[in-house]
């Protein structure tokens, strides 16, 4: 059977240069028979990105080109386009000007049907943007998910509740129609949904004497979102255990799980789950993680451009060990996991050890680290150097025997990745001496450690201009030269956008440290952190308030909240 004509899209990047005809050819009829778009189908096969296809599209139409991933959602016109025209045509409303004007997204500018569709469904003027076509995926589900009630439109009462299940409920795991339509089953997805929707980190499910609360965490802090009766508490526990495959007779003794939450057929969420069990009740902690978060790309994390140029000089090294540090919930993982993404070829053999996995990366060889079966992170690193690895990560260097493992593989022509719980960096060097490390072996493996906090980001919309005495500029660490009347330090006030907080997602601050002669030099004479430092700041490394108050200048985040977390 002979292919059809080449039409749209693929006809102009053959006439263009861009693509062969043969390509372009097989690529349209691939793309028929998975029924997908043209576009799709190209970025899937590789031989022209998303951005790639979106930058053509924008020169040879002279239409303006739009970064979604710098699109605030909450300005998309409510109830302008159907869902279904949105999703079957791959377009989205971005802005509505005046009565007459639409101005829509889309990643096939040849699509005029798609355009004829929108112009006749509204009745307006259609003003088309080019976006990229993954993006425009992304930004197209988050929205459609975004439409449903929220979670106080399903608010139950207590008498409601009591028909939920009872017994059935607590003992059932078989996830049969009477258990899924249950009101308790609905409540814990539009839960979960809200979480994802408002962007949250977690979700905290809370048994007091006297109420039960549910908390989100969004941007680092804690809110309570609803409190349902405290009847519930023990149906709540048991329909998570159930969905995370936990032992619902088990209230005594903590337990860790997971469970996937299935959003479409391109995106699932997963959720770590972990029990308590308190005075009142058990209180369950569900993590959520989102593999998107380790594709957005180094420049999405807030490195500045020297820092990013060390840690990509690093991470391209054929051996060596890179160290990331910082407490809990300050992004490490999505550090490494974005490192690792980079690097994840196909003629590279990644293997991770982590405890447990949190994002899954197909190309990349993950391994749960389980004490009890006696899988530790030093039995799964000597069983990766028997695997023929170019890359190992470990999830945390918690021992003498992991750290030793881990040097040896970076001395033997690896790549590891890995954490540790220190301030900062030059704290991590005296750290793995005080775990016993010889210093010789520190100074031929370690090549750069990164330090890291997660400030939140100022509400673009509404933040103001901060009124701060010199003196106070001057005490929080910029120098008289900063204070040059250049830059404009920012407050937060609050909006609608916001949700009233002032501030709306995160940026990362780092410290970034490579490794030089004389810092080997110091370790090898046994210095200690502050000696490291001192040199470190010699070399032009930025420590973490440093690296803060440049966001600061730059007008990210405030004064206060860059105090907050990097309190030194």
């Amino acid at each position: 059977m002979s292919a059809a004509p080449l039409a749209g899209l693929a006809r102009l990047l053959v006439q263009h240069g861009k693509l062969n005809e043969v390509d372009a050819d097989a690529l349209q009829v691939a793309a028929v028979t998975a029924k997908i778009s043209f576009i799709e189908q190209l970025t899937k096969s590789k031989k022209l990105s998303a951005g790639d296809v979106a930058e053509f599209s924008s020169q040879t139409f002279g239409f303006p080109l739009l970064d979604l991933n710098q699109f605030d959602p909450s300005y998309v016109p409510a109830g302008v386009l159907d869902h279904k025209l949105m999703s079957a045509q791959r377009i989205i409303p971005l802005y509505k000007r005046g009565t007459s004007k639409l101005f829509i997204g889309i990643s096939d500018i040849t699509n005029l049907q798609a355009i004829e569709e929108v112009r006749f469904q509204t009745g307006l003027q259609v003003e088309p943007i080019v976006v990229e076509d993954d993006k425009l995926a992304l930004f197209l589900e988050r929205l459609i998910e975004a439409s449903g009630a929220k979670l106080k439109d399903l608010m139950m009462d207590e008498a409601e509740l009591a028909l939920s299940g009872g017994e059935q409920e607590e003992t059932n795991d078989t996830g049969n129609a009477d258990v899924d339509d249950a009101p308790i089953v609905k409540y814990i997805q539009k839960v979960l949904m809200d979480a994802i929707n408002e962007g949250a980190s977690d979700v905290h499910f809370e048994p007091y004497e006297k109420f039960y609360r549910i908390r989100y965490r969004k941007d680092g802090v804690l809110r309570e979102i609803a409190q349902p009766p405290l009847a519930i508490k023990e149906k709540i526990a048991s329909r998570i255990k159930v969905i995370s495959k936990l032992d619902i007779s088990e209230k005594r003794v903590p337990q860790d799980g997971r469970m996937k939450l299935v959003l479409s057929k391109n995106r699932a969420i997963d959720f770590r789950v972990s029990t308590l069990p308190t005075l009142h009740g058990e209180k369950i902690c569900m993590r959520i993680l989102d593999p998107t978060s380790a594709t957005l790309g180094i420049d999405a994390l807030g490195y500045e451009p020297d820092q990013k140029a060390a840690m990509m000089d690093a991470i391209q090294r054929p051996y060596g060990m890179v160290l990331v540090t910082g407490p809990t919930g300050s992004g490490k993982t999505v550090s490494l996991y974005t490192c690792l993404n980079i690097l994840n070829e196909p003629g590279i053999n990644i293997s991770t050890a982590e405890d447990p996995a949190e994002i899954n990366l197909a190309g990349i060889n993950q391994v749960n680290v389980n004490d009890k079966a006696g899988l530790t992170f030093s039995s799964a690193l000597k069983a990766f150097l028997r695997q023929d690895p170019d890359v190992i990560m470990v999830g945390e260097i918690r021992d003498l025997e992991t750290a030793d493992i881990a040097i040896k593989a970076a001395q033997t022509g690896h790549m590891v990745f890995s954490t540790l719980h220190t301030n900062d960096a030059p704290g991590t060097l005296t750290r793995m001496m005080n775990m016993g490390v010889a210093p010789f072996n520190i100074a031929s493996s370690v090549i750069l450690i990164t330090a890291q906090r997660l400030a939140r980001r100022l509400c673009s919309n509404c933040k103001v201009p901060a009124d701060i005495p010199r003196e106070a500029l001057l005490q929080a660490g910029f120098s008289e030269a900063d204070l040059d009347g250049s830059w404009t330090p920012y407050r937060p006030v609050g909006c609608d956008i916001c949700k009233g907080s002032g501030y709306k997602g995160r940026v990362g601050i780092y410290q970034v440290m490579p490794i030089s002669d004389e810092m080997n030099r110091i370790i090898m004479k046994n210095g200690n952190a502050i000696d490291i430092a001192d040199q470190a700041r010699r070399e032009g490394v930025r420590d973490l308030r440093m690296s803060g108050l440049l966001k600061v200048k730059q007008g990210m985040t405030s004064l206060e909240e860059v105090m907050a977390v990097t309190n030194e």
